[in-house]
């Protein structure tokens, strides 16, 4: 199974996601490639934001050596799942789609945990909210690990 995260800049959420999943796979000795995107490329080779990796290695997951990226067409075919953090995320992603296969990958992570509920993982960015964030995504990667095991 390869998974991808995304989020806006792919510095506070998309790379929390993708460092929660990679702590839980591991533990479960899932062979899963995990990655994360945003749909920016404002922040491209720059490190997760500094209070996420706080956050991270507070709850015992690493991932202070991710590096920024965009989302390309590539990775619209690679992954066999895309999770976008919010509906802008989500919109942003099937805009770049090129048909329907790639655009049936994209999923709202919420849903996983509240399906058809469609709620965002709030942007810990301006409001400072790392924790509340890390709660909610570490829940939502339980969820996605049993509906694909």
């Amino acid at each position: 199974m390869k998974i991808l995260m995304v989020c806006l800049g792919n510095i506070c959420r998309s790379p929390m996601a993708q460092g929660i999943l990679e702590a839980k796979i591991s533990v479960k000795k899932l062979d899963w490639e995990i990655d994360s995107a945003g749909t920016s490329g404002w922040h491209e080779g720059e490190g997760p934001d500094k209070r996420a990796v706080l956050s991270c290695k507070k709850n015992g997951v690493n991932i202070s050596k991710q590096v920024s990226r965009k989302i390309t067409s590539y990775d619209l075919d690679y992954y066999d799942l895309i999770f976008a953090m919010d509906s802008s995320n989500y919109q942003d992603i099937i805009k770049i789609c090129s048909n329907e296969i790639q655009k049936s990958k994209v999923k709202l992570i919420l849903n996983a945990k509240y399906p058809g509920k469609n709620m965002a993982v709030p942007d810990p960015y301006y409001d400072d909210k790392f924790e509340e964030v890390f709660e909610l995504l570490n829940d939502a990667m339980d969820d996605v690990i049993m509906a694909l095991v």
